[in-house]
């Protein structure tokens, strides 16, 4: 299959060369020239173990380039991938993604092939629905689901190991509503042989939300309970080993320390707090887990 991936950050860059070592042909596609330089050269435009050693492998299966109107003419199917930085209030940015679409679409427009877009970004839900696909069929001229396709499929990567969750995750989660598009992505991701699941397009948006939101509360409340333990006298990993052996509970992320960081965690909760409040609706757990974690350094800071 021959894809393009809109973005070159740290989702896009490990998933396109992931698609590469898969056998599919990938067109990097970004405005930093910088990045485009490094993948043409055989090098990673960002950090992550192994990623550099599958560009290298991979060169004949891909390519970088500033051009995204020629990607969509030379690709069947594109993801975007694009960041979604977080606006005062918690809010995210979709400038990048909406820019993104308006130029896939006006590509779209004399394209006769159909081709499928796909939103890879973390974005809150109802976006690829109610935001997304309006500007790609304005810029277009053509209706989805009928002239194009267009869906989500949330990353669950994690740094560090980004590389084996993207070629062996636990599962797949395919967001779309109509058939064409699920057997596209099916088809694409079968050579990994890994569970995947199809759901509406909205649901796969909340998938990604929810999974980041539960994980990033088990941080919080094993940073709240391990507080209690050094009060107590209590070695803090002893409980946490024998809790986690529940299987309900299960070990992972059931530590204490200074909390949760990275660019997906404090974004996508503080996101889901905000998109919720638009919505009538105040997650006040949510809330509660993101000061414990803005208060976690401190409580480190006096036990030093």
């Amino acid at each position: 299959m021959k894809i393009s991936i809109i973005g070159c950050g740290y989702v896009g860059a490990v998933t396109g060369v992931c698609f590469a070592d898969m056998g599919h042909e990938v067109v990097l596609v970004d405005v930093d020239p910088a990045k485009i330089q490094a993948i043409a050269t055989g090098q990673t435009p960002i950090y992550e173990p192994g990623l550099e050693d599958l560009i290298r492998k991979n060169r004949d299966r891909i390519s970088a380039t500033q051009d995204l109107r020629a990607a969509i003419e030379s690709t069947d199917i594109t993801f975007v991938a694009v960041g979604t930085p977080s606006q005062d209030d918690g809010a995210i940015d979709l400038s990048y993604i909406l820019t993104a679409c308006e130029e896939i679409g006006q590509a779209l427009r004399n394209k006769e092939m159909f081709h499928t877009v796909i939103i890879k970004s973390t974005v809150f839900p109802g976006t690829t629905k109610e935001k997304a696909c309006p500007v790609l069929e304005r810029a277009s001229g053509k209706m989805a689901g009928k002239d194009f396709g267009i869906g989500s499929n949330p990353e669950f990567l994690r740094e560090g190991s980004a590389v084996r969750d993207c070629l062996s995750p636990d599962r797949v989660v395919i967001g779309a509503d109509d058939s064409g598009t699920a057997d596209i992505l099916r088809d694409l991701y079968a050579p990994l042989g890994a569970m995947v699941l199809v759901t509406p397009v909205t649901t796969a948006e909340m998938i990604k939300y929810t999974s980041n939101a539960v994980l990033a509360a088990k941080v919080s409340l094993a940073n709240e309970l391990g507080n209690l333990c050094k009060r107590l006298g209590v070695d803090s990993r002893e409980v946490f080993t024998v809790v986690g052996m529940d299987s309900r509970v299960s070990p992972a992320f059931f530590r204490t320390g200074i909390g949760f960081g990275g660019s997906c965690f404090p974004k996508d909760v503080r996101a889901l707090v905000a998109g919720a409040r638009v919505h009538g609706e105040d997650l006040k757990i949510l809330r509660a887990v993101l000061e414990v974690n803005e208060e976690q350094p401190k409580k480190v800071l006096s036990l030093l």
